[in-house]
């Protein structure tokens, strides 16, 4: 029988109390603006490429086709988005930012910039590079094992 894995040590419970404190915290800025957090990956990646098929879309913000359904459908009804047939393929359609998405552009941008100023207060420039290297390198790791069963590499914590 292993071992108990306490809260504070384990990467996966620390990383999503830390996701759910920068959705809240995210949440209490931009809801103002008409917007919530689930809508925002979206619109990052809209401000970055508007005119994205809901697969792409898909594909950017790592969320399954029918949880991108409803998100559009919510942001189309809030006056977000529209979506228009692509030329190219009348099977598809493009997401489009509208007029107002983009006046909310530097106000959901400034509420996220406060946001992670919040949750890196204290730490020095270093100790943030360091944080936004390891949340990389283990996104990385979990994205070329996924669908895959099989051991980790062992390490030092592992080998005990």
């Amino acid at each position: 029988m292993s071992a108990p894995l306490p809260p504070e040590s384990s990467i996966g419970y620390l990383v999503n109390h830390l996701a759910r404190l920068l959705a809240q915290a995210l949440r209490e800025r931009i809801e103002p603006h008409g917007v919530v957090p689930g809508q925002f990956a979206q619109l990052l990646a809209l401000y970055q490429a508007d005119g994205l098929t809901q697969a792409e879309l898909c594909a950017r913000v790592q969320v399954e086709q029918p949880t991108m359904a409803n998100t559009l459908a919510r942001m189309e009804r809030d006056g977000l988005i529209t979506r228009t047939p692509d030329p190219a393929d009348q099977r598809r359609a493009l997401v489009r930012l509208t007029e107002r998405a983009r006046r909310l552009e530097p106000d959901l941008v400034a509420a996220a910039r406060t946001v992670n100023t919040l949750a890196t207060h204290g730490l020095t420039d270093d100790q943030i590079t360091t944080f936004h290297t390891a949340l990389h390198a283990a996104i990385a790791n979990l994205e070329a094992a996924r669908g895959r069963r099989d051991q980790p590499p062992r390490t030092m914590e592992t080998a005990r």
